[in-house]
């Protein structure tokens, strides 16, 4: 039985923002970190400490984190692997604890990227330099990313991520950035560097054959079967660059109870499959973005049942025709949509209404003025959504005001 475990670490923040023409507010990244966390993910790729737009943000998830609000989850930044980087983040986000330095590994990119700038032993030399240089700084943990991993020769991705180590590197990221690997060769590659590398890989892969569920839990098992722990990096909703990036609830569900894995590769215990439902509701609205009918675990037809063979198993014994329990993922409980009078609060609110929003959910200011600071953060926060906010985002704005005003503060 393997002991060493596989981890989640979700990088909607930082990859699932970069799904074309989508996008979240910083108040929306900050309720999918607190979300993330209730649900017990390891990490948080929670953005980019050298863009000057995330600073605020980033600087203000930290202190949620230090006020034990994000906690134990951790925080990591994403950036180049170069000295500037490091140096811009730090200069920006000085108490940043976790970071990923990224750089291409593949002979497509170092030729056809880079153009002559880089070579092999150039990108060997700059990855080597950034990390020393993060570690100077009193970083925590370290990823290194090999980008185009699964497009790189064996040879050269290993005397890279022998390189990474020795400079100080936690962990390996194989980064499957095209989804070109297949569950058997992602397999094999993984399991001969973790072999020989002897650190913790992270698998970080994409959608475009459209395996990356498979690719990534058969990349952690063969981090596993080497010995070493494993990481997988995930999406709410699979949202991400292209065809996306493997689904949180997906991945999670596969470890748990496909043929092979369960019983025998073991996730994270502090897992909490119960939150799935309200974080894949809560990034649809977000994104704007429909859960697809389909989706496992959470789509609108994962548990339903119409053919009457299908009908007649189901009801006998859910065992015939479902895998795991509707409940396991937060689902059963009916939900209340109003269809009389709604009072919401907006950009354009009064006081009055916004304090009956807030009564609603039980909470109640001492007198208007009260009220009005947290309204005139509710305000700002609808400007920076451009749609309404749920409770969870205002019950956040009313117990945290100082933390929800940096984020919601840009500095052009």
């Amino acid at each position: 039985m393997a002991k060493n475990k596989i981890y989640i670490i979700d990088v909607t923040n930082r990859d699932g923002v970069q799904t074309a023409r989508l996008g979240l507010a910083k108040l929306e990244k900050t309720m999918i970190n607190i979300f993330l966390n209730e649900m017990g993910v390891f990490q948080s790729e929670f953005g980019f400490p050298v863009t000057s737009h995330e600073t605020n943000y980033l600087n203000a998830n930290l202190e949620l984190a230090k006020i034990g609000v994000l906690s134990p989850i951790h925080l990591s930044g994403w950036i180049r692997a170069t000295v500037k980087d490091v140096k811009i983040a730090f200069s920006k986000v000085p108490k940043l604890k976790h970071l990923n330095l990224s750089i291409s590994t593949s002979d497509q990119m170092i030729v056809h990227k880079f153009n002559g700038k880089m070579d092999h032993e150039g990108v060997i030399k700059e990855m080597v330099e950034a990390v020393k240089k993060a570690r100077s700084y009193g970083i925590e943990t370290i990823g290194v990313n090999a980008e185009d991993a699964s497009r790189t020769k064996m040879d050269f991705l290993l005397r890279f991520a022998k390189a990474a180590k020795q400079a100080g590197a936690d962990r390996i990221r194989y980064c499957d950035t095209l989804g070109y690997d297949n569950p058997f060769t992602i397999y094999e590659r993984v399991k001969k560097l973790a072999k020989e590398v002897r650190l913790p890989i992270e698998l970080h892969c994409h959608n475009d054959l459209g395996m990356v569920i498979a690719t990534s839990i058969s990349g952690a098992k063969g981090a596993l079967d080497a010995g070493v722990d494993a990481y997988i990096n995930t999406t709410v909703n699979g949202m991400g660059e292209r065809a996306g990036n493997a689904d949180l609830a997906s991945v999670i569900l596969a470890v748990k109870y496909s043929s092979g894995f369960h019983n025998k590769y073991h996730l994270d215990e502090r897992i909490n499959l119960s939150k799935a439902w309200k974080i894949a509701k809560y990034a649809s609205y977000a994104f704007d973005v429909p859960i697809p009918i389909n989706q496992p675990g959470v789509g609108a037809n994962a548990f339903a049942h119409s053919s009457g063979i299908h009908a007649d198993g189901a009801l006998k014994d859910r065992r015939n025709y479902e895998l795991y329990d509707f409940e396991e993922l937060g689902r059963g409980e009916p939900e209340v949509i109003e269809t009389g009078r709604q009072i919401v609060a907006g950009e354009y609110s009064g006081v009055r209404g916004f304090r009956n929003v807030y009564e609603k959910m039980e909470i109640k200011f001492k007198n208007d003025q009260d009220a009005r600071k947290i309204l005139e953060l509710v305000r700002y926060a609808n400007v920076a959504k451009q749609k309404p906010l749920v409770e969870d985002e205002l019950k956040f704005i009313a117990c945290h005001p100082k933390i929800a005003s940096k984020i919601l503060t840009m500095n052009p």
